[in-house]
């Protein structure tokens, strides 16, 4: 069996490297020669076999286990791990409840009253929507010139896809590989981080402040040879954080130097108060910019937009001929009613102004009582407590739900978090905030009011 696994790794050895050493792994297992479960050999023998040395192998075998696909069985030594299928494994955590709430602010979603009426978009649409062809343009006439008008930086090439997390798919299936290892932001959005536990991609965590995620993280993390950085430029989910120009600048000269690609998701889209912003200002041939409309507009027309280099989005165009082809043009004529309709732009402008209005009232509810949260944007908010299943309970008491704040973390730095859809707190703000407030500060003791 050793020996089979040693053969079978040289084989597929193209680099006499760590990174070498991962793919050759990886490959023997994907292709099933080498079978989850096995054990493999020491790494002295490894080393010695391959003609590596041993902090190569010990490199290897590190990253391998980070990406999910080794184990450390003791003194049984390393083991391939047996894996369960692919699946929302944080966004579950996320979520989980037992008892519906009075006052559900775990869910992430949209006010659906506060989402523009749909009967004008529907009532216009056109017979010359409904396309008899494989072979029109996947983009609607018009669409681009709407989605460019309010693009945070000139782009030549434009997508439209099945929402944001469909877009975050197309590009992570193409950039990356298994062993690959990319950036996220510390907190960060936990399906992200599933799809690319799923891909076999390992994560650094990078914290963030009020403009982003800090620059001299970032560099450093930037040694560690990464394929991409995943980050949420405006009304970050979970922090509500957004970037500002100068740290978009500042990240733009440090990612410059680099191939590293730079995957930016916009979420929030239009409901933030943040005008938009990217790198792609300043790297637009390094840079992806997703856009979604399902906050602003509906999560069932799951519809997204997104820019980036030809290299990318022409290869995405061609895998997506092998599945869905093209998004439905009915859906961006409805789109392209929703943008361009002065009724519906200013519903959504009327969503914006009472999303930032129900924040700021939380907020400072919660600074009077003493629990800072920073001022953020969007639907959520990252509220910092003493104990998250002490906090959980007590608020589950009280007929709120809300998420916790653990599937969001990707470098555990020993605080704990709840998020907070701060946006569906619509009324008695102070008595919601003195709940939250109760719930930041327990501890051990939990109970009813």
């Amino acid at each position: 069996m050793v020996t089979k696994i040693l053969d079978s790794i040289s084989a597929r050895l193209t680099q006499r490297t760590s990174k070498g050493l991962v793919n050759a792994l990886s490959v023997a297992i994907g292709d099933g020669t080498i079978l989850e479960g096995s054990k493999l050999p020491p790494i002295r023998i490894v080393a010695s076999e391959l003609g590596l040395s041993p902090s190569t192998v010990s490199t290897a075998w590190k990253t391998l286990a980070q990406a999910g696909v080794l184990r450390s069985d003791g003194r049984h030594g390393t083991v391939v791990k047996t894996r369960g299928g692919p699946g929302p494994t944080r966004y579950r955590r996320a979520l989980e409840r037992s008892i519906p709430f009075g006052l559900d602010l775990s869910t992430g979603v949209p006010d659906a009253s506060l989402l523009p009426d749909l009967k004008p978009a529907l009532n216009s649409l056109q017979q010359a929507w409904v396309s008899g062809s494989y072979l029109d343009d996947p983009i609607i006439p018009g669409l681009s010139d709407a989605l460019r008008a309010d693009w945070p930086y000139e782009v030549g090439q434009l997508a439209v896809v099945d929402g944001a997390m469909d877009a975050l798919d197309q590009v992570a299936t193409h950039l990356l590989h298994f062993g690959d290892t990319v950036i996220v932001e510390n907190p960060s959005f936990p399906p992200m981080l599933d799809l690319l536990d799923a891909l076999g991609v390992r994560t650094i965590g990078v914290d963030m402040d009020s403009e982003g995620i800090i620059p001299a993280q970032l560099e450093h993390a930037l040694t560690m040879h990464p394929r991409a950085i995943f980050l949420q430029p405006r009304a970050q989910n979970p922090s509500g954080v957004s970037m500002s120009d100068e740290r978009a600048s500042q990240l733009a000269t440090l990612v410059r130097a680099t191939k590293v690609f730079v995957v930016e998701d916009d979420s929030a889209g239009a409901i933030a108060s943040t005008p938009p912003i990217s790198l792609g200002r300043f790297l637009p041939e390094q840079t992806v910019h997703i856009r979604s409309f399902s906050k602003s507009h509906g999560p069932d027309l799951r519809l997204a937009a997104m820019s980036g280099p030809a290299s990318i989005l022409d290869g995405i165009r061609e895998r997506r001929l092998l599945g869905q082809g093209w998004t439905s043009r009915l859906l961006q004529a409805v789109l392209l009613d929703l943008l361009t309709r002065d009724e519906s732009r200013t519903q959504v402008e009327r969503a914006r102004s009472a999303y930032a209005h129900r924040r700021q009232m939380v907020t400072t509810e919660l600074g009077r009582r003493g629990i800072r949260t920073g001022d953020g944007d969007g639907l959520n908010l990252w509220l910092p407590v003493d104990d998250e299943t002490g906090a959980l309970v007590l608020l589950a008491s009280r007929g709120i739900g809300t998420a916790a704040g653990s599937p969001f973390v990707t470098r555990d730095d020993g605080t704990a978090h709840l998020r907070i859809t701060v946006g569906l707190v619509a009324r008695d703000f102070a008595q919601v905030a003195g709940d939250l407030a109760d719930a930041a500060s327990i501890a051990s003791s939990v109970g009813p009011r």
